[in-house]
């Protein structure tokens, strides 16, 4: 079996605190935001709902386990779901357990609006965890990818203590934009030497 590393147990609480104050500082920048909001994989958490009280909130679920208002594959096409349903999408620590983040990366700028916001966040330096699968870690320059028909608000960047280039874990805002087709040529990164 596995143990929990001193790095773990350190930087645990540092990433969950870099969560918590990203969902809150986007909730009260977004107050005057209004409509539905659709949380995916929230668990038992409550953040978001208490957070964001301006919007009629769904949730989404892989497993009918904590009742979600609506369950299916985020990286599948939900019919249950219209296109440009939600004003805002969140979908925190949920990319890296899809088997395809970019077909849900799709899903989710089909039921949102043009306009409308995204949240979602990743570890990169951190252990495998669960819910399994743990699949994926995406760097800043991968986030750009997956999000590249989105128009990129912040990427919030929680550094490694004493590690520069490898954070403990990213946060992104972005707006959805309906008529973007970023080509990869069109594609820009960070220098980093």
């Amino acid at each position: 079996m596995a143990t929990v590393s001193k790095f773990d147990e350190e930087t645990g609480p540092l990433a969950r605190a870099h969560i918590d104050d990203f969902v809150r500082k986007v909730a009260k920048n977004l107050v005057a935001t209004t409509g539905r909001l659709l949380e995916i994989g929230p668990q038992e958490r409550s953040l978001v709902r208490e957070s964001f009280t301006q919007f009629e909130i769904d949730t989404f679920d892989i497993v009918e386990t904590y009742g979600p208002t609506h369950v299916g594959d985020i990286t599948k096409h939900n019919v249950a779901i219209p296109d440009s349903t939600y004003d805002c999408v969140v979908g925190m620590e949920v990319l890296e357990h899809t088997l395809d983040p970019f077909g849900g990366v799709r899903e989710m700028r089909r039921i949102l609006k043009d306009g409308g916001y995204l949240l979602v966040s990743a570890p990169l330096n951190w252990r495998i965890h669960g819910p399994i699968p743990d699949c994926w870690r995406f760097t800043e320059h991968g986030f750009k990818v997956l999000l590249r028909d989105f128009d990129i608000v912040e990427i919030d960047i929680l550094e490694t203590p004493g590690r520069d280039l490898f954070p403990i874990h990213y946060n992104v805002l972005a707006r959805c934009n309906k008529s973007k087709q970023t080509l990869d040529s069109e594609l820009t990164f960070r220098f980093i030497t």
